[in-house]
């Protein structure tokens, strides 16, 4: 029998003192309680602007920390410059001035693990867990002896939302997307969105339409390939794509600003974007968010290529890490990932889990838009497990700006993008 995630987190068992009593802007526990554990986290669950997941996550937490009332969790928020926010925490963590937990990033995990910070959490997971993890996720998290270093708590892709009132049948191409945008430009509607501002989102959602060609960013030894034989060309042609849609007005110009996939959600509630790359949590989002008439309305699809057999689609997601080299504050931070995020919290918010057995465990993964996020995770691509990975995005992200706002040619700005990347490789 599958779990109701209403019953688990809006409608938990009553706590003791409360959850406004156990969780503060930057505590959960009691004050004088005399363990503590610092936790790095991300603003979308307990700190979230939407009331209904901030109070889910509250219940959860309490529940937590009652049952361990020796300890409390202070708490620090990131920002949601993904990029910069993981470089600081990794700073202060080689400083000996980092949190004892924290929440890393998919694309950044290479990286934190590399520099031998991350301290495993074996205490918590159990082989056959860790066995039942998809494997790329298995083989992100782990090391070569088997040490549970972090946990992806959660995966993602992106995929095509759509008005059907404006865009009834689902765009299969490049070619298709910029027709549709278009019309929809002519009925008063903004085409398509899709980030386009400076940060990891925009990297990544583009990628998509790099990978579809079969384009790879670093050879097998990690070094940086994307500006080099066949890759050059499919990376300009996935560049022109996004130069196409802004300079035919099927794209607005504002997408150079967007860093935020909120934007989207808040264009398609005020129903003037016809079309709009996003995330797949989205969906519940706007189910939540939009009168059930208007989000009768929409619909998602798998991202469109340069031709209708070629996908791909960016599979990304956030991992929780021990920073601590105290064994009690590394499982402690492996019990908040298990208890918390890899189960309830996970499933309430829709967000794909990466673990088989949690499908299966849920009600809340019985929805019909799920089997389309399946299909499409067929296609999925991680981002690359290299070190040179965070430079590479900064750069793209660069890139897309400067080409989009006409201040570079695709070919001048990769030029510029394949020089930088390359100088940042060989000072690692």
């Amino acid at each position: 029998m599958k779990l109701n995630l209403l019953a688990i987190a809006i409608a938990a068992s009553p706590t003791v003192l409360g959850a406004q009593d156990l969780v503060t802007r930057n505590r959960v526990g009691l004050p004088d309680a005399p363990n503590t554990l610092t936790f790095r986290l991300t603003a979308y669950d307990l700190y979230s602007t939407d009331q209904d997941t901030k109070a889910a996550f509250e219940e959860l937490f309490s529940e937590f920390i009652e049952a361990r009332p020796d300890w409390k969790i202070e708490t620090q928020l990131q920002t949601g410059n993904i990029g910069q926010e993981q470089a600081r925490l990794l700073q202060q963590v080689r400083a000996g001035r980092g949190p004892d937990c924290a929440m890393i990033d998919s694309s950044q995990l290479a990286v934190f693990k590399n520099a031998g910070v991350l301290q495993p959490m074996n205490a918590v997971f159990s082989e056959e867990e860790v066995a039942d993890l998809f494997p790329y996720v298995r083989d992100a998290i782990t090391d070569e002896g088997g040490n549970v270093l972090a946990w992806w708590w959660f995966t993602d892709l992106r995929v095509l939302y759509r008005d059907t009132s404006v865009v009834p049948d689902a765009p299969q191409t490049w070619d298709e997307v910029q027709v549709a945008a278009e019309a929809a430009v002519e009925e008063g509607k903004e085409g398509i969105l899709f980030n386009g501002g400076r940060w990891e989102g925009t990297a990544f959602d583009w990628l998509a339409n790099y990978w579809a060609q079969g384009g790879t960013l670093v050879d097998e030894n990690g070094a940086p390939v994307f500006a080099e034989g066949e890759n050059r060309q499919k990376f300009l042609d996935a560049v022109a794509y996004y130069q196409r849609l802004v300079e035919a007005g099927a794209a607005p110009q504002r997408v150079t600003s967007i860093t935020d996939y909120d934007a989207f959600n808040a264009a398609a509630a005020a129903g003037t974007a016809a079309m709009f790359v996003g995330g797949n949590w989205q969906y519940g989002q706007l189910r939540n968010t939009l009168p059930e008439e208007d989000f009768a309305d929409w619909a998602v699809s798998e991202l469109p290529g340069p031709t209708a057999d070629q996908r791909a689609t960016g599979t990304g997601g956030w991992s929780i890490a021990a920073l601590s080299d105290d064994p009690e504050k590394a499982e402690l931070c492996g019990e908040i990932v298990k208890e918390i995020y890899a189960g309830p919290g996970n499933a309430y918010q829709g967000l794909l889990p990466t673990s088989e057995a949690i499908y299966e465990r849920y009600d809340a993964y019985d929805g019909p838009e799920f089997e389309l996020f399946a299909e499409a995770l067929q296609n999925g691509v991680a981002r690359p497990g290299a070190e040179i990975y965070p430079e590479i995005s900064n750069q793209i992200q660069i890139l897309i700006g400067d080409v989009l706002s006409g201040s570079a040619s695709p070919e001048e700005a990769l030029e510029a993008a394949a020089s930088a990347v390359q100088a940042a490789y060989e000072r690692q």
